[in-house]
């Protein structure tokens, strides 16, 4: 259960990848939504309080600050102000006049909340420069207006004065309320945002589901496929691009199926074949050894132009038994066929009677303890060893030592000689059926089988075959080492016949 939602919520994951993009998208649209939506709805809150104050001011100005003196009182200046912020706009306002040239007065609606330090210089700038009355300009002064803040709280301060020498006059306008609109607008577009968030990672999820479950199934299906099942087919509905991708599957999945039975009927043709030639070959081949071991009894009392010849014939019937040997012991083990007979046996004795039966010993070292004992098939062990001391001794030379040794549940035989050694090329192939090293002498003394035939025997018994070259403190190769390792328990070695055996009828080896 974790592993599969870790599998779902790894970072290389196609579903999280989906998730992350689908969000990110509707996310950036939200949030340029919002913004856009925020900025519009503020421009318009703020247009539209802004626009009524300022028309309101203007025309009180025109209405009751344009009716004063022009040498207005002080209290002049304060009752206009005050009758001009009382009139329901929510505003405070501030009228400059003067009582004489060069002394000017201040009449606020409200001294305490709203005086001329409150108003920006620049603001008041603006208001006092008079412009030339041109066609395109009817007016020397015109009315201006400026946001700005005070203690944290946005005000909206406008400013004008009457033509021909009127009092000037201020409008101070808080916009708390509408500040407090725009920040509850403002949470309304966050909490839209984080929904639309949500929302798009939950639709990102069913269209990942709905995507990757067609290939979560062509993902089983190819690995079914990958494990031998040929007849894996996907169900295909619908007629979009992952339905065309199952269609396609299903057919190279069946062209896939198609050739291997073609391929397998030939092996198994081809395999029948070579058992069939070999088994056949034996009757001949009978015959032929019996002749040839008369000739070769005769062959001291035949004539010297004779002799020669009859050795060939005797060597090469030899070889070709050797060869038909090795050719049935090979279709016993792609039939599945080959089976173990197991004894207990003892290693050091089993490789002297080995070297003994092929006159070796004076060609072989061994380093065995006695008394070591392994469950394994006598005669199997005894085809592992000659091939592996023949070939040593016809690639390497005398001496060739053999060692024998224990590690943990194995059986460690090491075989090695001290020729050249193994060409690095050579090594990957030296197990190969019917390789030769060298090209150039493509018939030679051996079959091409007999390591082969070593690996596969190896294998039955649950173990294997390494071939590598054994270096000298000066650098150079010393020699080819090839190690077989074996499993000192039987229980291995029964699992591994069995499996063997399941693919096919189990007969005599």
């Amino acid at each position: 259960m974790n592993e599969g939602i870790t599998a779902r919520l790894r970072l290389s994951s196609l579903r999280l990848r989906l998730v992350v993009v689908f969000a990110l998208v509707a996310l950036t649209a939200a949030v340029a939504a919002s913004g856009i939506a925020y900025w519009l709805n503020r421009e318009a809150v703020l247009t539209r309080t802004q626009d009524g104050a300022l028309n309101d001011f203007r025309q009180e100005m025109q209405n009751r600050a344009a009716a004063l003196p022009l040498r207005p009182t002080q209290d002049d200046l304060r009752r206009t102000a005050e009758d001009m912020a009382g009139g329901g706009a929510g505003y405070q306002v501030l009228l400059l006049g003067e009582r004489a040239a060069g002394k000017p007065i201040v009449g606020a609606s409200d001294p305490d909340d709203f005086t001329l330090a409150d108003v920006p210089v620049p603001l008041q700038e603006a208001v006092d420069t008079k412009r030339p009355v041109t066609e395109a300009n009817a007016h020397p002064y015109h009315l201006f207006w400026q946001r700005t803040e005070r203690n944290g709280t946005p005000y909206l301060v406008g400013g004008t004065r009457i033509d021909g020498g009127g009092p000037t006059g201020y409008v101070f306008k808080s916009l708390e309320a509408e500040k407090a609109d725009l920040n509850s607008l403002a949470w309304s577009l966050g909490i839209a945002t984080a929904l639309a968030v949500i929302g798009s990672v939950l639709l990102a999820q069913v269209a990942a589901t709905t995507v990757l479950r067609p290939v979560h199934r062509l993902g089983v299906a190819a690995r079914k496929l990958g494990e031998g099942k040929l007849d894996t087919r996907l169900e295909v509905s619908g007629t979009d691009e992952l339905a065309d991708l199952s269609r396609t599957f299903n057919g190279a999945a069946e062209s896939l199926q198609k050739k291997v039975a073609d391929m397998s009927a030939r092996e198994e043709s081809s395999r029948r074949f070579v058992a069939d030639m070999s088994h056949e070959l034996r009757t001949p081949l009978t015959a032929l050894t019996a002749v040839t071991e008369v000739l070769e009894d005769e062959q001291d009392s035949l004539d010297p132009m004779i002799a020669p010849a009859v050795a060939l014939v005797v060597s090469e019937t030899r070889r070709l038994n050797d060869l038909v040997e090795n050719l049935m012991e090979v279709t016993r083990f792609d039939a599945g066929t080959a089976r173990l007979v197991l004894d207990d046996v003892d290693i050091a004795d089993q490789i002297t009677a080995c070297v003994d039966a092929r006159a070796w010993l004076d060609a072989v070292e061994l380093d065995a303890e006695r008394g070591v004992v392994a469950p394994l098939d006598p005669r199997r062990l005894d085809v592992i060893l000659a091939n592996l001391i023949g070939n040593a001794l016809k690639h390497g030379g005398s001496p060739v030592r053999v060692s024998v040794r224990t590690e943990e549940d194995e059986l460690v035989i090491a075989v090695r000689d001290h020729g050249p050694g193994i060409p690095e090329e050579v090594l990957p192939h030296v197990f190969d059926r019917f390789y030769k090293a060298s090209a150039s002498r493509p018939r030679s003394e051996g079959s091409g089988l007999g390591l082969s035939i070593a690996m596969e025997n190896a294998l039955i018994h649950g173990g294997s075959i390494t071939a590598s070259n054994s270096v000298g403190e000066d650098g150079r190769v010393d020699g080819a080492v090839f190690v077989l390792r074996l499993p000192l328990d039987a229980s291995g070695i029964t699992r591994e016949v069995q499996t063997r055996s399941s693919q096919g009828e189990v007969g005599e080896a």
